[in-house]
């Protein structure tokens, strides 16, 4: 089905057809004469056609680290929710945590004329930034604070001291579940707040009782069992995700650890599986899906200014959430 076609069966011009399509002027009553054609073929003008017409796909590419995570989903979802409601379609990739794939993906969209790029961000190399400078489109980051980039991210930091003032007055031997100092946001962060919140109530974290884990559950156990080797007198694990917390939870209940009375245990994120822990997790909640809205809602912003954005920098908030698994 061709636009010509949709003309002669409406008994319109091609070019009445065009501007019904671009949203020009068209009478109602030949309007409603396309649209009726429209719904009985099922006509979708072409992509490529709307691009050379309007310089617009109406087509949103979204790089996302991995699929199975509550958080990220919950992000999509924000960012789905918004496009939807304005019309454009989410293009979504999911790199499961490689690096080389993401600038991959950057360089994909980019290339296929995608209105705006919306980058879940976490270890960002610097091929990242070279990448990021070619691309002509907007581009907006989640999760992480990126100099000359508008971005939408969490306050990690204070986060981590909130828990950690919470965690501490109750704690004397802790160990922590961390991931890798690459990811600034979760890495660094959320450990140098919580190590700055123990302190204030004059607890330390030797580093021999600290582990990087792979943000999976299945890290969470073997860790968590590595750290018991090590240390078995520990009262306390913090763990930088609910997931890996999960997995650190499913070992102390193996080796026979009554949580919290012998060991307290508490992560970030307030994720489904926190309230369906037993016993339920102690944990940071971080507004997720306001911040895929947000980002979705910036990026829109930025499409819309034709070339003049402004750049924004939107940190979003955090709630502490006490349950079962602390002291």
């Amino acid at each position: 089905m061709t636009i010509n076609e949709i003309a002669e069966m409406a008994g319109v011009s091609r070019a009445t057809v065009s501007r019904y399509l671009n949203d020009g002027y068209v009478s109602k009553q030949k309007a409603e004469r396309i649209r009726k054609v429209i719904a009985e073929t099922g006509y979708t003008p072409s992509v490529s056609a709307k691009l050379l017409r309007s310089n617009h796909t109406n087509l949103i590419g979204v790089i996302i680290p991995k699929i199975s995570s509550d958080s990220i989903s919950r992000m999509v979802n924000g960012i789905s929710n918004v496009l939807m409601a304005e019309g454009y379609q989410m293009l979504l990739a999911c790199t499961n945590n490689n690096e080389a794939d993401e600038v991959r993906y950057l360089k994909t969209f980019s290339q296929n004329n995608v209105d705006g790029i919306i980058l879940f961000g976490t270890v960002l190399t610097q091929q990242h930034y070279e990448t990021l400078k070619e691309i002509s489109c907007p581009v907006i980051v989640l999760t992480q604070k990126v100099k000359g980039y508008s971005c939408i991210y969490s306050d990690d930091f204070h986060a981590g001291c909130a828990l950690g003032r919470i965690i501490g007055k109750t704690a004397k031997n802790v160990g922590m579940l961390l991931v890798t100092d690459k990811d600034i946001a979760v890495g660094i962060n959320r450990r140098d707040g919580l190590i700055q919140g123990l302190r204030e109530c004059n607890v330390s974290v030797d580093s021999k009782n600290m582990r990087i884990t792979n943000f999976t559950m299945e890290s969470g156990y073997a860790m968590a069992k590595d750290l018991f080797k090590e240390s078995p007198d520990l009262d306390t694990i913090i763990c930088a995700t609910d997931t890996i917390a999960a997995g650190a939870i499913q070992y102390l209940h193996e080796i026979g650890k009554s949580i919290p009375k012998d060991v307290q245990v508490s992560g970030f994120g307030d994720s489904t599986l926190a309230s369906a822990l037993t016993p339920t997790l102690s944990t940071i909640h971080f507004y997720y899906e306001e911040a895929g809205k947000e980002g979705a809602e910036l990026l829109l912003e930025q499409i819309r200014s034709e070339g003049n954005p402004v750049l924004k920098e939107i940190q979003l908030a955090y709630d502490t959430v006490i349950r079962e698994s602390t002291r």
